[in-house]
C-alpha cells in the first residue's frame, strides 16, 4: 500500500495554514492566499464552495467561519461594544428646570378689607423661575472613559481571534478524522479482498483434499469478521462527515470525499523557538491586554474621587412686576465622607488579579506546548517505525504466507495470524498519522501560525 498516492491533493492538512491565509490577504501560503482577511456579519460569501463537490480543509474552513452562529456571536459582540466606546465619550446633557411659586394665590391690597373697592382689585403673586443646569466633568473622567472602553473593545476583538483560531483548530481536527476515516474504510476493503483471496486459495486445497473442510468454515468466518469490519469503517466515517458538516451547521452531509495528505509532516523547530511564538500569539496578547484594560478601570476609579462640576443659570420672572432677574449658582459637592474609597480599592485588586491571570496563562501555553512538543516528536518516530519497518515487513509476511499456503509450506493459521497483524498495524499506522496531524494542528493553534511559516522567518533572520 503506497498511502502517498491516496490523495488527488497534496497540500497539508494544517491549521496555522489557515489561521495565516484567513489572518494576512498578503500572505504567500500555497493556494490560501486569495482568500485574504475575512470580514464578519452580513459579508458578501457568494464564492463560498459547493458542499456537493470534492472537500478540501480550505473549503471546510471558510463555511465555518462564515456559518458558525458561536463566531457570529462574538462579532456581534465588538460591535456592540464599539456603541459603548461611543457612549462613554459624549458628554452630560443639560437639565431645564421650570419652577413656578405661588400658582392661583390671591392676596387683597392693603387698605379696607370692608371696602368694596379694595376687595374688586385683587392681583396674583406668582414668580416662575427657569434654570438650566449643566454638569462639568473634572479631573479627566471622559477621557478615562473612553480609554476603558477602547481597550474593552480591543479586548473582545482578542476574543473573537482566540475564538476563530480555536475554531479554525477544530476544523482541521475533524478533517483530519474524516481523512483517517476514508482511509479506514479503504483499509477495510482492502482487507475483505485480502480474506476473500484466502477463501479462495482454501477452498481449492479442500477440493484438492489437501486440507480437511474444518479449513473452509474457518477461512469463511474470517471472512465474515471482515464484512463487520466494514460496516463499522462505514458508521465511523458517516459520524465523522456530521461531525465536520455540523461546524457549520448542516447535519446532512452532501460533499462527495474530504481531499488531504495524511502523510504531511512538518520540520519541528527548537522548542524556544515555538515558546517565544506562544508568548506573542493572541492568548498571551489578551492576557496582556487585560491588564491594561484594568489598569484604565483603576484610572477611572482614580477620577471619581474629584467631585464634579454643576453650573446653572436661569431667571426668575415676577407675574405682578412684570420684571425678570437673572440667576445663578454653582454646586460642588464636598468628598468629606465618600471619596470612592472602595472602588479604587476594587480596582487595584483587580489589577493585581490580571497580573496573577497573566501569569497563569504563560504557564499554562508553555505546559500546553511541551506537552504537544513531545507528543508530536514520538509521534513522528511512531509514524516512521511504522511506515518504513513495521508495515513492509508485515505485508511480506503475509505475502510470503499466503503463497506458502497454496503450496503447502504453511499452516491456515499462521496464514491467518499474518492477514490479522498486517491489517492491525494499517490501522495504527493510520492512527498514528491522524494523531500527528493533530498534534501539528494544536501547536499550530497555539502560535497562531503554521510550523512552516516559523522556519521561513527563522531562515531569513539567519539570513
Amino acid at each position: 500500500m503506497n498511502f502517498k498516492t491516496l490523495f488527488t491533493v497534496s497540500h497539508r492538512v494544517s491549521a496555522g495554514l489557515l489561521i495565516l491565509a484567513f489572518s494576512c490577504p498578503s500572505a504567500a501560503i500555497a493556494e490560501n492566499t486569495f482568500f485574504g482577511a475575512l470580514p464578519v456579519g452580513n459579508a458578501d460569501y457568494s464564492a463560498l464552495p459547493e458542499e456537493t463537490k470534492d472537500l478540501t480543509l480550505r473549503d471546510a474552513a471558510l463555511l465555518t467561519l462564515q456559518r458558525n452562529p458561536e463566531l457570529a456571536a462574538f462579532a456581534k459582540e465588538i460591535r456592540a461594544l464599539k456603541g459603548a466606546t461611543l457612549q462613554a465619550g459624549l458628554l452630560p446633557n443639560p437639565e431645564l428646570s421650570v419652577n413656578v411659586e405661588n400658582i392661583g394665590n390671591i392676596q387683597p391690597l392693603t387698605g379696607d378689607i370692608n371696602s368694596t373697592k379694595a376687595v374688586s382689585q385683587e392681583v396674583v403673586q406668582q414668580i416662575t423661575t427657569i434654570r438650566i443646569y449643566q454638569l462639568i466633568e473634572l479631573g479627566g473622567k471622559r477621557a478615562a472613559r473612553v480609554s476603558a472602553a477602547s481597550l474593552g473593545e480591543e479586548l473582545a476583538g482578542q476574543d473573537y481571534e482566540i475564538r476563530r483560531v480555536e475554531l479554525i483548530a477544530r476544523v482541521a481536527n475533524v478533517f483530519t478524522e474524516v481523512l483517517a476515516a476514508q482511509e479506514r474504510l479503504r483499509l477495510a476493503k482492502e482487507s475483505q479482498q485480502l480474506a476473500q483471496r484466502v477463501v479462495s486459495a482454501v477452498v481449492k486445497r479442500v477440493q484438492a483434499g489437501k486440507v480437511p473442510p474444518i479449513e473452509e468454515t474457518r477461512a469463511g468466518v474470517t471472512f465474515s469478521t471482515t464484512r463487520i469490519e466494514l460496516e463499522q469503517a462505514q458508521r465511523e466515517l458517516a459520524a465523522a462527515r456530521k461531525r465536520l458538516t455540523l461546524l457549520w451547521g448542516n447535519a446532512s452531509p452532501r460533499f462527495n470525499k474530504a481531499l488531504g495528505n495524511l502523510e504531511s509532516s512538518v520540520t519541528l523547530p527548537d522548542f524556544d523557538v515555538l515558546a517565544k511564538h506562544v508568548l506573542a500569539g493572541p492568548m498571551a496578547l489578551r492576557a496582556m491586554r487585560n491588564i491594561d484594560q484594568r489598569k484604565a478601570l483603576l484610572d477611572l476609579e482614580q477620577t471619581r474621587r474629584i467631585p464634579n462640576l454643576t453650573i446653572q443659570a436661569g431667571v426668575v420672572h415676577h407675574a405682578q412686576l412684570g420684571g425678570n432677574t437673572a440667576v445663578a449658582a454653582v454646586i460642588l459637592p464636598l468628598p468629606l465622607f465618600d471619596r470612592n474609597q472602595g472602588n479604587i480599592l476594587q480596582a487595584h485588586q483587580r489589577v493585581d488579579k490580571a497580573i496573577d491571570e497573566q501569569a497563569a496563562t504563560e504557564l499554562r501555553l508553555r505546559t500546553e506546548l511541551t506537552q504537544a512538543y513531545e507528543a508530536l516528536s514520538a509521534a513522528q518516530r511512531e509514524t516512521g517505525i511504522l511506515r518504513d519497518e513495521i508495515i513492509p515487513a508485515a505485508r511480506s509476511a503475509f505475502e510470503v504466507t499466503n503463497k506458502g499456503y497454496e503450496l503447502g509450506r504453511f499452516g491456515f493459521l499462521e496464514v491467518l495470524d499474518a492477514q490479522r497483524t498486517l491489517f492491525l498495524n494499517q490501522i495504527l499506522y493510520i492512527r498514528a498519522l491522524a494523531n500527528y496531524q493533530r498534534l501539528v494542528n494544536e501547536i499550530e493553534r497555539l502560535i497562531a501560525a503554521p510550523i512552516d511559516g516559523i522556519l521561513d522567518g527563522v531562515a531569513k533572520t539567519i539570513d
